[in-house]
């Protein structure tokens, strides 16, 4: 059965003042008759009649043409009279009169926030984030709790996948930065002690400024642009795709499979990296020594020992675990905060990185202070 034909809406003039409506005065083809509308011209009358008795169907687009036709009589000092409408669309066309004479209030327009509404928002949501934080570290040290009551559920394989990820393959950047970081700490100091014939004490500077402060940072703060942020990049992708709600679903647990293996083997290969950073942070110490200071390897060792102690190698040696567990935990941590789309996982990344630098370097005050209230 095909349905019935709609007769579009129409208007005819019947006389110079007199309309006559019919036709179907809906949204389907309205913007037609409403056109037609607006170029009607009227004489020099004061009563203007409309019929609406041949009108088949009125919504509220219909109605609301309608009624600007008459709104726009009546505001020309003409009486505008409508005449023959059914009932129910009398009715929709009161409604709708109604809205156009005492139309909904705009919502108020919301005043731009104050400076210190600003800060205090902010202060707000670093604080939240901190809360959020210190829950994350509590569920992720409950989970190594329930993997060392029960060592099958410890994934070893992520494990030793992440070590090789996070430490083999950062070598090559790491080594390179730490001899050249080297090289610049005996070059700025070079001028200085010769001026007062102390060359060879260039081997108490590059010795204690790279074992103690330089190496076990530069290292972190590279592992963190590095390994950091990939760990909240992959965890921010798996939680955008669902893939965490699938493990949880099939009764894996994520903290388990994807935070713990990364801590662990972090905190395994950050400290061989600072070792690998010393090594070759003082041998391009010990290059430039003989360059710009005359000073030979024999020499250069020979005071590196009598001077650098064990304990400035343990400082350096002790912090870098300490690192490891912030940018592990931060990076994580970012990762399963990303919401929303891949705009979220590049936001939350960048989060991940600079937290985890500047939590980094707060630790690293942190040490100093407690180092020197030791005396170490």
């Amino acid at each position: 059965m095909n349905p019935r034909p709609v007769a579009p809406a129409a208007i005819t003039r019947r006389a110079p003042a007199e309309f006559e409506l019919s036709g179907c005065w809906t949204a389907r083809g309205i913007s037609a008759i409403e056109s037609q509308l607006e170029s009607l011209t009227l004489p020099s009358v004061t009563e203007a009649r409309v019929d609406g008795a041949r009108i088949d169907a009125l919504d509220t687009a219909g109605a609301w043409v309608l009624q600007k036709l008459l709104l726009r009589l009546r505001e020309q000092d003409r009486v505008a009279t409508l005449r023959g409408l059914r009932p129910e669309f009398a009715k929709l066309l009161e409604v709708v009169a109604h809205y156009l004479a005492d139309p909904v209030d705009q919502p108020a327009a919301v005043p731009s926030p104050t400076t210190l509404e600003r800060v205090g928002r902010s202060a707000g949501a670093v604080f939240e984030q901190a809360v959020a934080l210190l829950a994350f570290v509590g569920e992720s040290a409950a989970a190594f709790a329930g993997c060392v009551a029960h060592p099958a559920r410890f994934r070893w394989r992520p494990t030793l996948y992440n070590l090789r990820s996070a430490g083999f393959d950062a070598l090559p950047i790491v080594g390179l930065l730490s001899f050249l970081l080297g090289i610049v700490v005996a070059y700025q100091g070079a001028d200085q002690l010769r001026q007062y014939g102390a060359n060879i004490f260039v081997a108490d500077l590059v010795g204690l400024s790279m074992l103690r402060e330089f190496a076990p940072l530069i290292t972190a703060i590279i592992v963190a642009g590095r390994s950091g942020s990939a760990y909240a990049a992959q965890i921010g992708t798996m939680a955008v795709t669902e893939e965490i709600d699938a493990m949880r679903t099939l009764g894996i647990a994520p903290l388990e499979l994807l935070v713990l293996p990364k801590i662990v083997a972090l905190m395994i290969a950050l400290p061989l990296l600072t070792v690998f950073a010393d090594t070759l942070g003082v041998f391009g110490g010990m290059l430039m020594a003989r360059e710009q200071l005359g000073v030979g390897y024999g020499e250069f060792l020979d005071r590196f020992v009598k001077t650098v102690g064990v304990a400035a190698y343990g400082v350096g040696i002790g912090k870098a675990p300490v690192f490891a567990a912030i940018i592990a935990v931060v990076g994580c941590f970012q990762g399963f905060q990303t919401k929303g789309g891949a705009d979220s996982v590049g936001r939350q990344t960048t989060r991940s990185v600079v937290q985890s630098i500047f939590l980094v370097i707060v630790a690293d005050a942190l040490f100093s202070i407690a180092f020197s209230a030791l005396d170490l």
